[in-house]
C-alpha cells in the first residue's frame, strides 16, 4: 500500500530546499479570521474562511513568486503520479490533498539531500569535534511545523470518516476536533472511504523516511492503525452488482490489511499494544442520535480484529513484555518512569487483567501446550528486571500469571513454570542421577547466579503469592529437604538469602497439611531417611561473589578421615539447633507444638524399648552379610535414639511456654506423659524423675478441670481419651497419691466436671503455686550481675533449660518447682541484710529435700545469697561448703551444677580458705570417690582457678602467698594441657 515515492524531475530537485518546503506548510498553517465583527460569524465559517483564504495564498506564492517555481514543479510532479483528485467542492479535503502533496515533496527533498551527503572524512587532530549534521535533519522548530501539519492531516482527513466505535471520536478529544466534525461535507467527492483511504496511504509513504516515520507513529499511530482496519476489514453490508459500485478494490483492501500488519510489526510494539486495546474499547455506552453522536462500543469485527492482533504480538517473541509494557506503561511504568509509578504498583487490578490475558490460550494457537511453552519463559523473565519502577509491577504481574495458571492450568504450570524454577534444587537431589561428567569431584553442579535466581523466584512465587496451591505444595515438598540444609548452610556466616529461604520454610511449612508438616521436620531432623534431600555426593560452598553454590564433593583421604567425621557430627548438631530456631517461629500455628508432641512420643519409644530384642545370636547362626545388616541396624536404632534425645533437649531450650495453642495439644502432651509412665512402669524403670513429671502433668490438668480454661464440650470429648490412660496408672502407680489423684481426675472428666474433688482442687492449686515460684526465680536470675569469668553460672543457666524440660517433658520454663520451696524463694529477692535466721534455716533444710526441683531451688537460693553478699548467709561459710560438696555427689544435673555454682561464689570470696581443701580433696578422691565425683571437683577447681594466671613460666613463684609452692605446682599441673604420650 505504501509504495515508495517515485523518482520526480531532477531539475526540481536540485533547486528546492527544506526551507520553502516548510515556508509553504507554514503558510498552510497560518491563522485566519471572518474580516467581519458580526457575532452571527461562527466558527465552522472562520475555519472555512481560514482553509480557503491559505489555500489562495499558497497558489498565489506559485504563481507570481518566482522563488517558488522549483517547488511548485516538484508538486506538480508528484500531483501527476498521484492516484487521488487534488480538488473537491469539499475546502477541507481540498486542504488536505495539498498538504499531503507537499508532505511528499518534504520526504523526497530530505531523502535526495540525505543521499547526496558527503561528510568527510574526520580529523584526528580534533577528534572532540562534533562530526557534520546530516542535511535532512529537521531542527525542533521545523519538528514542531511538521507536527502541526500531521494534526491537520488528521483532524482532517481520517479522522471524519472513521465510523461510530472505531477510534476515539473528535468531539472527544479538542474543541477544534468537535468544530471539523461538522464542516466536513460527506456528500461532495471523492467518497469518504476514498478520502480515507488516500490520506492513510500518502501517511504511510511520508512514514517511510525514518525521522518523519517517528513522528508520524509516535502521535497518529492509533488513527492510522484506526482507519487501516475499517479499510481492510470491516465487512460490506450489501454484496454490490458491479465493479464500478465498488468504493475500495479488494486489491486496495488486501493492501490495508498488509499495510497494517508492517506498521504493527514496524513500531515498539508496547506502543501497538496500547492502541490496540485502546481500539477494541471498553463497556458499551449509550447513543443518542447521529448528529451528536456519542460515543459507542468498538463493533463486534473491530474487537475481535483486535483482539486477534493483541494475540500475535503477544506470541512474538518478547512478546510478554510488550503486552505488560503496553499495559501498565500509560500508568507510569516502563523505560520512561514517571510520578505515578508507585500508584500504579499498587494497582493490583490491572496487574490481575494482565494475568488473565497472558493466562488464556489464544484461538490462533496451535494448542494450549504450544502456547504455554512459548510463554512461560518470558513470564519467568519478568522475574529478573533489575529497575525498580519496572521491576516491582512486573514482578506483581508475574506472580499473579504464576497463580492464575497454576490454578487454572496446573498440569502445564507444573511443567513449563515449577519445573524450570525448582530446576537447579532438583538437580542436586539424592534421588537425581547424576552424569559421569557432574561426578568429577569439584564440578560446580549449581552455580551461585542460578542458585541466587532460584530461591528470590521461589519467594516470590510462594510467599509474595501466598496462594497455597496444590501444585504449588506438591511441586515444592520433595525439595523441602535441601531448602532447608541450605537454610542451615547460610546461618553458618552471612548470605542475602538466609531470610529468603526462612520465609520459604516457614511459609511451607505453614500452609502445608499438618502430617505433611509433620513428615517435613523428621526429614529435616533426620529422623526419616525416607525423605528427599541433599546428594551424598554434593555440598553448599561460598562462592567467590558472596553467594552460594553447590558442587561435587572432594575426594576424602586417609589424612582427612577425622576432619570429615568431625564436619559430620558438627553438621548434624547444627542442624537440629537451626531446626530449633525455625520451630520458634511456628508456634502460633501450632505447628511446633505438634512437633513437641511427636517427639515426645518417640521418647516414650525409646524408653520403653526392649533392649533384648537388641541382642545379636549366635554367629552360626547367621550369616558375616547378615551380620553385618544386624549391626548397622542396631547402630541406626541407636542414632536415632541420641538424635531424638537432642531433638527434645533442643525444643525445651527453645520453645516458649505459648507452643500449646490450643487443648487438643495440652491433652496430647498429658497423654505422652501417661504413656512414658505407663511404659517405665511395665519395665520396672519407675524413678523420681518419673514421678515429678506424672504429677506435672497431671496437675496441668487438673489446672484446666479447674477452671483455669473455659472449657466446652468439644474440649471434654478431647479429655476423654485420657480416661483409659488415668484408669491404667491408677491401678499400677505404686504412689497412693498419684492413684488417688488419678481416680478423681477421671472422674472429673467423665462427669465434664460438675463434680471435682479436693485432690483435684489442691493437685490444680499446687501447680499454680510452682508456676509462681518459677516466675520469681526466673526474674531474681535477671537482676543477679553474671560477671565475665563466671562461665559456671552461664553454664548452669543452660542445663537448667537443657536438663530438667526433657525429664519433665515440658518447656525449659514449664512450672516444675514444688510448693514446699515457696516461701525461702521469695527471700532471694529482698535487699543484702534483709535474710532471716528462719528463711536461712528454711532454705537450709530444703536443700536436703529428697525432691529434686526442691533440693535445686535451695541451693541456687544460697548461691544468690552468697552472691549478694548476704551476712547471716556468709557467717555459715563452712556449712554452706559442706552443703555444696555433698550435693556434688547427687546423680542430676541440675542438682550437682548448682553445688558447683555455690562452691564457685564461695572461692571467689574465700579462696585461701576453699581452694586447699579442695585441692585436698581432689587428691584423695582418686581411691574414696566415683570417677564422677571427681571429675565434679575438678570442674569446681577449673572455675576457681580461672582468674589465676596459671599459664604463668613461673607460676608456683608468683602464686598467691597463702598457697603452698608444692600445692600451686600440683595445681599447674592438673590444670594445663598435658602434652601427648
Amino acid at each position: 500500500m505504501a509504495a515508495p515515492g517515485q523518482a520526480v524531475g531532477s531539475g526540481a530537485q536540485e533547486t528546492c530546499g527544506l526551507d520553502r518546503i516548510l515556508e509553504a506548510l507554514k503558510l498552510l498553517l497560518s491563522p485566519g479570521g471572518s474580516g467581519s465583527s458580526s457575532l452571527q460569524v461562527t466558527k465552522h465559517d472562520v475555519l472555512l474562511a481560514t482553509l480557503k483564504s491559505n489555500l489562495s495564498a499558497l497558489e498565489d506564492k506559485f504563481l507570481k513568486d518566482p522563488q517558488w517555481k522549483n517547488l511548485k514543479l516538484l508538486r506538480d510532479e508528484i500531483a501527476d503520479k498521484a492516484e487521488w483528485p487534488q480538488n473537491s467542492v469539499d475546502v477541507t479535503w481540498s486542504f488536505t490533498s495539498q498538504t499531503l502533496l507537499l508532505l511528499l515533496c518534504l520526504k523526497e527533498t530530505m531523502i535526495r539531500l540525505a543521499a547526496n551527503f558527503n561528510p568527510g572524512k574526520p580529523n584526528p587532530r580534533t577528534p572532540e569535534v562534533a562530526p557534520a549534521l546530516s542535511p535532512d535533519a529537521l531542527s525542533i522548530s521545523q519538528q514542531k511545523t511538521v507536527q502541526f501539519v500531521l494534526q491537520f492531516v488528521v483532524t482532517l482527513g481520517i479522522c471524519p470518516y472513521l465510523m461510530p466505535g472505531v477510534g476515539v471520536p473528535l468531539r472527544y478529544r479538542t474543541e477544534f476536533g468537535a468544530v471539523v466534525q461538522d464542516v466536513v461535507c460527506f456528500d461532495a467527492a471523492p467518497d469518504a472511504t476514498r478520502r480515507l483511504y488516500t490520506s492513510c496511504k500518502a501517511l504511510l509513504n511520508v512514514a517511510q523516511h525514518t525521522s518523519l516515520g517517528s513522528l508520524i507513529f509516535c502521535h497518529h499511530f492509533g488513527d492510522i492503525a484506526a482507519g487501516l482496519c475499517q479499510l481492510g476489514f470491516c465487512p460490506t453490508k450489501r454484496k454490490l452488482l458491479t465493479p464500478a459500485e465498488e468504493v475500495l478494490t479488494e486489491e486496495e483492501r488486501t493492501l490495508s490489511r498488509g499495510a497494517l500488519r508492517d506498521m504493527l510489526d514496524q513500531v515498539y510494539q508496547p506502543l501497538a499494544v496500547r492502541e490496540l486495546l485502546i481500539l477494541q474499547g471498553g463497556p458499551p455506552q449509550s447513543c443518542t442520535d447521529v448528529k451528536t453522536q456519542m460515543r459507542c462500543r468498538a463493533p463486534a469485527w473491530l474487537r475481535r480484529l483486535c483482539g486477534q492482533l493483541l494475540s500475535e504480538r503477544l506470541m512474538r517473541p518478547n512478546g510478554v513484555q510488550a503486552v505488560v509494557r503496553g499495559i501498565l506503561e500509560g500508568a507510569g511504568a516502563g523505560a520512561a518512569g514517571g510520578s505515578d509509578a508507585e500508584v500504579a504498583a499498587a494497582d493490583w487490578k490491572k496487574c490481575d487483567l494482565i494475568a488473565k490475558i497472558l493466562a488464556s490460550c489464544p484461538q490462533q494457537s496451535l494448542s494450549p501446550e504450544n502456547y504455554y511453552r512459548d510463554i512461560c519463559p518470558q513470564v519467568l523473565d519478568l522475574f529478573h528486571f533489575q529497575d525498580k519502577l519496572t521491576a516491582r509491577q512486573f514482578q506483581r504481574v508475574a506472580t499473579t500469571t504464576f497463580i492464575t495458571l497454576s490454578r487454572e492450568r496446573p498440569h502445564l504450570a507444573a511443567k513449563y513454570l515449577l519445573q524450570p524454577v525448582l530446576a537447579p534444587l532438583h538437580r542436586c537431589l539424592n534421588t537425581a542421577e547424576l552424569s559421569e561428567s557432574d561426578m568429577v569431584p569439584g564440578t560446580i553442579l549449581v552455580t551461585e547466579e542460578e542458585l541466587s535466581r532460584c530461591i528470590e523466584d521461589v519467594f516470590k512465587v510462594y510467599v509474595v503469592g501466598n496462594e497455597p496451591l496444590t501444585v504449588l505444595m506438591d511441586s515444592v515438598l520433595p525439595v523441602l529437604g535441601v531448602l532447608f540444609l541450605l537454610y542451615c548452610f547460610t546461618k553458618q556466616s552471612v548470605s542475602h538469602i538466609r531470610s529468603l529461604c526462612q520465609e520459604i520454610l516457614l511459609w511451607i511449612l505453614g500452609k502445608l497439611e499438618r502430617k505433611k508438616a509433620i513428615a517435613s521436620l523428621k526429614g529435616f531432623a533426620g529422623l526419616d531417611k525416607a525423605v528427599p534431600s541433599l546428594h551424598s555426593l554434593c555440598q553448599f560452598r561460598a562462592a567467590t561473589q558472596g553467594g552460594i553454590m553447590i558442587t561435587i564433593k572432594e575426594a576424602i583421604s586417609d589424612e582427612d578421615e577425622d576432619e570429615a567425621l568431625y564436619q559430620k557430627v558438627s553438621s548434624e548438631q547444627g542442624r537440629v539447633e537451626h531446626l530449633g530456631d525455625l520451630l520458634s517461629h511456628c508456634q502460633e500455628c501450632g505447628l511446633a507444638g505438634d512437633f513437641f508432641i511427636f517427639c515426645l512420643k518417640e521418647l516414650t519409644h525409646v524408653a520403653s524399648e526392649n533392649e533384648t530384642e537388641l541382642k545379636t545370636e549366635p554367629f552360626s547362626s547367621k550369616s558375616l552379610l547378615e551380620l553385618e545388616q544386624h549391626q548397622t541396624l542396631l547402630v541406626e536404632g541407636q542414632e536415632r535414639k541420641l538424635l531424638v534425645l537432642q531433638l527434645m533437649a533442643v525444643l525445651c531450650e527453645r520453645m516458649s511456654e505459648q507452643i500449646f495453642t490450643n487443648i487438643t495439644q495440652v491433652v496430647d502432651f498429658v497423654a505422652a506423659t501417661l504413656q512414658r509412665a505407663c511404659a517405665s512402669l511395665a519395665h520396672q524403670a519407675e524413678s523420681t524423675v518419673e514421678s515429678q513429671t506424672l504429677s506435672m502433668s497431671m496437675g496441668l490438668v487438673a489446672v484446666m478441670l479447674g477452671g483455669a480454661v473455659q472449657l466446652k464440650s468439644s474440649d471434654f470429648a478431647v479429655l476423654k481419651q485420657l480416661l483409659p490412660l488415668l484408669e491404667k496408672v491408677s491401678n499400677t502407680y505404686p504412689d497412693p497419691v498419684i492413684q488417688e489423684l488419678a481416680v478423681d481426675l477421671r472422674i472429673t472428666i467423665s462427669t465434664h466436671g460438675a463434680f471435682a474433688t479436693e485432690a483435684v482442687s489442691m493437685a490444680a492449686q499446687s501447680t499454680l503455686n510452682r508456676k509462681d515460684l518459677e516466675g520469681k526465680i526466673e526474674e531474681q536470675q535477671q537482676t543477679s550481675h553474671e560477671r565475665p569469668t563466671d562461665v559456671a553460672h552461664s553454664h548452669l543457666e543452660q542445663q537448667q533449660s537443657h536438663e530438667t524440660a526433657p525429664q519433665t517433658g515440658l518447656q525449659s520454663n514449664a512450672p516444675i518447682i514444688p510448693q514446699g520451696v515457696n516461701e525461702p524463694s521469695t527471700t532471694t529477692s529482698q535487699k543484702s541484710g534483709s535474710v532471716t535466721t528462719e528463711q536461712l534455716q528454711e532454705v537450709l533444710l530444703s536443700a536436703y529435700d529428697p525432691q529434686i526441683p526442691t533440693r535445686a531451688a535451695a541451693l541456687r537460693t544460697l548461691s544468690c545469697w552468697i552472691e549478694q553478699r548476704e551476712a547471716k548467709a556468709l557467717e555459715m561459710q563452712e556449712k554452706l561448703l559442706k552443703i555444696f560438696l555433698e550435693n556434688l555427689e547427687h546423680e542430676d544435673t541440675f542438682v550437682y551444677l548448682s553445688a558447683i555454682q555455690g562452691v564457685a561464689l564461695l572461692s571467689d570470696i574465700y579462696p585461701e580458705k576453699i581452694l586447699p581443701d579442695l585441692l585436698a580433696q581432689y587428691d584423695s578422691s582418686k581411691d574414696k570417690h566415683t570417677p564422677e565425683t571427681r571429675m565434679k571437683v575438678g570442674e569446681v577447681l577449673m572455675r576457681i582457678v580461672r582468674a589465676l594466671d596459671v599459664c604463668h613460666p613461673d607460676w608456683s613463684a608468683v602464686a598467691p602467698s597463702w598457697l603452698t609452692a608444692a600445692s600451686a605446682s600440683w595445681v599447674q599441673a592438673i590444670l594445663l594441657p598435658q602434652p601427648p604420650e
